[in-house]
């Protein structure tokens, strides 16, 4: 796939969402269904939970609703987000449950714990999850067992070459990281870094934010404390990523990020896939479910295809990053 037109894929995403209301401290359609039309007899009901509201998260939905229009199937969405509150994830939840929804799609990992906690009858289907098992969603990767399964947003390799390249090519040794520790998925990432580190000079110093709004103040904390800045696939961080991106250009600290949507937002570099085609994989498991061609315990999790790494030209002259001819036969560029 071309991964300029990708990024385009999940911009244009974003246009096809719905979601306005709601309770307090969440939005969704107060039982205003959004209804796809599509040939067929039965009108599905799914609800979408959804943390928290930015370019990545909203591509994996648009994603998701692709797959279903193109099974076929005639859906009504309960759509509601939690505006990154860990609190509304819950209520949210035993609202889609009390609404006898015919399956949920939970998109990112407290979304499906929420969902998972709230229902072992009705089928749940995940993505924007980094670590499905040690979030303790499913029992295996290859054996969800229970009423969930879905699709993963982290490729294996994606920590391990990001680590590498920045150990390969990049000054300094100490690598900013801005996190929320009360995201397992942001955790799990982060000692994946520390991992990937080992045998290496680079050293993680990390910063924790609760919310969005102490995204900018963090950043701003590693200026002169880091060589490097890496923003891994935290949704509270990535809600906030211009304010980084930001701080960032000021200094002259490389930006490295964790997904395509960062990289188009201002990221120097990323080794990614597009959350939009993650999603429209959710969906198709959905589909067989909704159909009764499979089960969840029928459908192992997906993990992300095609990785690769994408550099951006203008974000690299912001930072003052100089291009490495090197790159040209690794990496692809956005211009």
């Amino acid at each position: 796939m071309n991964w300029k037109m990708a990024v385009g894929s999940s911009v244009l995403g974003l246009m096809l969402l719905a979601g306005c209301g709601g309770q307090q401290g969440a939005t969704g359609d107060q039982g205003q269904a959004e209804k796809e039309p599509a040939e067929g007899g039965t009108t599905y009901k799914v609800g979408i939970t959804q943390f928290v509201e930015h370019p990545s998260l909203d591509a994996a939905t648009a994603g998701f609703k692709k797959a279903l229009e193109d099974a076929g199937l005639t859906v009504e969405y309960d759509t509601q987000i939690a505006q990154g509150d860990q609190n509304n994830n819950m209520t949210i939840a035993n609202n889609l449950v009390g609404n006898k929804v015919d399956l949920i799609f939970a998109n990112s990992t407290p979304s499906a714990q929420s969902a998972l906690n709230a229902t072992t009858e009705i089928p749940i289907i995940f993505t924007s999850v980094t670590d499905p098992v040690g979030a303790e969603l499913v029992k295996a990767i290859d054996k969800p067992g229970a009423n969930i399964t879905g699709t993963a947003d982290t490729h294996p390799e994606a920590i391990p070459n990001t680590v590498k390249f920045i150990d390969q090519y990049f000054e300094g040794n100490k690598v900013g990281m801005i996190y929320n520790a009360g995201e397992q998925n942001s955790v799990a990432q982060v000692e994946l870094v520390k991992k990937a580190m080992e045998g290496t000079d680079l050293k993680v110093v990390g910063v924790s934010v609760s919310t969005s709004a102490e995204v900018k103040q963090a950043t701003e904390s590693l200026v002169g404390a880091v060589d490097v800045i890496y923003v891994i696939t935290d949704n509270t961080v990535v809600s906030a990523l211009e304010s980084v991106v930001q701080v960032a250009n000021e200094n002259h600290i490389p930006l490295f990020v964790g997904e395509f949507d960062s990289v188009a937002r201002g990221g120097f570099a990323a080794y990614g896939f597009d959350y939009y085609d993650i999603g429209f994989e959710a969906g198709q498991m959905a589909a067989q479910i909704l159909k009764g061609e499979k089960t969840t315990a029928d459908l192992p999790v997906q993990y992300p295809q095609n990785l690769k790494l994408l550099i951006n030209k203008k974000a690299a002259a912001e930072m003052g990053i100089k291009l490495n001819p090197e790159w040209d036969g690794i990496a692809e560029y956005l211009e």
